[in-house]
C-alpha cells in the first residue's frame, strides 16, 4: 500500500478524532485493512498513530494549561496494567472472532457518543472526586486497547461522561490517558513482531501534527458535544458497514 495514503489518512483521521478527544484508530484499523494491510499490522499501527496524535493533543493541552493529572492518573494506572494483556489476548485469537469484537466496540463507542450524558461533576474538580469509577474505566479502556489496538479513548471517553464529567475535561483527560494504554500495548504487539517501521515513522509524523491541530480548533472554535454526535454516527455507520462485510 502507498505510504503517502497511509500518512494522509493518518493526519486526516487525527485531526477529526482529536476534535471529540479521541484517538484515530478505530476508524484508521478498518480503513488501512480495507486498503490492504492485514489485520494483525493494522493494529499496532492504530496503536502508535493514537499515542503520537493524542501526544500531540496533550500537549495542546498542556500548553493551554487544560490538563486534570489527578483525573487521569487512575485511568493511567490501570490501563497500562491491563493493555498488554489485552494485545496477548488479541494474538491468540482468531481474526473472525477479533473483527467481530471490533465491531461491537464500534457499535457501543457510537451509541454511547449520540445518546449518553451526564453533569453529576461537570463542575466539580475537588480532591474527593471517585476513584473507582476512573479505575474501572481504566481497566476496561486497556484491556480493550491491547485486544483491538484502539488506544481505548472510545471507551474512555463516552464512560467518563456517563458519569457526568464535564465533556472537555474528559476531552482532555482522554488524550492524557490514550498515549499510555497505546504504547503499552503497541510494546506487548513490538515484542511479537507485529510492526512496520516504515509505516510508523510515517504515520507517526502525520499523526501528531493532526492531533495537535484538531485539539486547538476543538477548544478554540468547536463543540465537543456536537462532535462527539458526528464521531458517533460515525462509527455506528462504520459498525454497521463491517457487520454486512462479514455477513
Amino acid at each position: 500500500m502507498d505510504i503517502v495514503i497511509i500518512t494522509i489518512l493518518s493526519f486526516t483521521l487525527s485531526f477529526i478524532f482529536a476534535l471529540g478527544g479521541v484517538g484515530s484508530a478505530v476508524v484508521l484499523i478498518p480503513v488501512l485493512t480495507w486498503l490492504g494491510v492485514p489485520f494483525n499490522l493494522a493494529r499496532p499501527t492504530g496503536l502508535f498513530v493514537n499515542c503520537v496524535s493524542m501526544l500531540g493533543a496533550t500537549w495542546s493541552n498542556f500548553k493551554e494549561k487544560r490538563l486534570d493529572v489527578a483525573l487521569g492518573l487512575p485511568i493511567i494506572i490501570s490501563s497500562i496494567i491491563l493493555a498488554p494483556v489485552g494485545a496477548w489476548a488479541g494474538h491468540l485469537l482468531p481474526t473472525r472472532i477479533l473483527l467481530l469484537v471490533f465491531i461491537g466496540f464500534l457499535l457501543f463507542s457510537g451509541t454511547m457518543m449520540l445518546f449518553f450524558k451526564g453533569s453529576r461533576y461537570a463542575d466539580q474538580y475537588r480532591e474527593d472526586r471517585p476513584v473507582t469509577g476512573p479505575l474501572m474505566v481504566g481497566v476496561l479502556a486497556g484491556f480493550i486497547s491491547g485486544l483491538l489496538g484502539v488506544g481505548g479513548g472510545g471507551i474512555i471517553s463516552p464512560l467518563m461522561i456517563l458519569q457526568g464529567f464535564n465533556p472537555k475535561k474528559v476531552a482532555t483527560v482522554t488524550a492524557l490517558a490514550i498515549p499510555f494504554s497505546s504504547f503499552s500495548a503497541f510494546l506487548a504487539y513490538a515484542a511479537m513482531g507485529s510492526v512496520s517501521l516504515r509505516i510508523l515513522l510515517f504515520a507517526g509524523l502525520a499523526a501528531w501534527g493532526g492531533g495537535y491541530l484538531g485539539t486547538k480548533v476543538m477548544q478554540k472554535k468547536m463543540s465537543p458535544h456536537t462532535v462527539k454526535k458526528m464521531l458517533g454516527v460515525v462509527l455506528l455507520l462504520l459498525g454497521a458497514k463491517l457487520l454486512w462485510t462479514m455477513a
